[in-house]
């Protein structure tokens, strides 16, 4: 009865390695897209040929922070779980410097505001004038759902009751 071989470890001593690969391949924070989206959307959509990025930096998401090497990859790029995801956690108001203090206690707790947010334009479209808009979603739409899926709620409830 032979005792269970331990697994060698072949890789020791690359950490340094590894940090190099995890900073190389890090994405801008949702609060810097945020800022970027507010200022800067159509320069970063129509920028200069620069050699040196994909696609020549002709294609370039803004949401993601990412570049394509063509337009029907970044089309394809627009239907991925990947930017959806990232358009549903720029809808929620980034974190901020003032949300802090509050947290810290210097302030009352002021609810993130929601927006609308959706996919940007081709570049044809910011040529012919349309930018992408960041808009604040009412919160009185919001109240008005509420009543109507508290009706369905009682129906169904009234429905097993009986």
């Amino acid at each position: 009865m032979g005792m269970v071989t331990k697994r060698k470890k072949m890789h020791y001593g690359d950490t340094h390695l590894q940090r190099r690969w995890r900073v190389r391949n890090r994405r801008r924070d949702l609060d810097q897209i945020d800022d970027d989206l507010r200022t800067r959307s159509g320069e970063l959509i129509n920028q200069n040929v620069d050699l040196e990025k994909p696609g020549f930096a002709q294609f370039y998401c803004v949401h993601c922070a990412k570049y394509f090497i063509d337009d029907t990859a970044m089309q394809a790029h627009f239907r991925t779980k990947v930017h959806k995801r990232r358009l549903k956690a720029l809808e929620i108001e980034p974190y901020s410097i003032e949300e802090a203090e509050r947290a810290a206690g210097r302030g009352s707790f002021v609810k993130p505001k929601k927006r609308a947010m959706e996919t940007q334009p081709s570049k044809e479209d910011v040529v012919a004038g349309k930018r992408i808009r960041v808009e604040e979603v009412p919160e009185d739409t919001a109240a008005t759902e509420s009543p109507s899926t508290s009706k369905t709620k009682r129906k169904k409830a009234e429905k097993m009751e009986t």
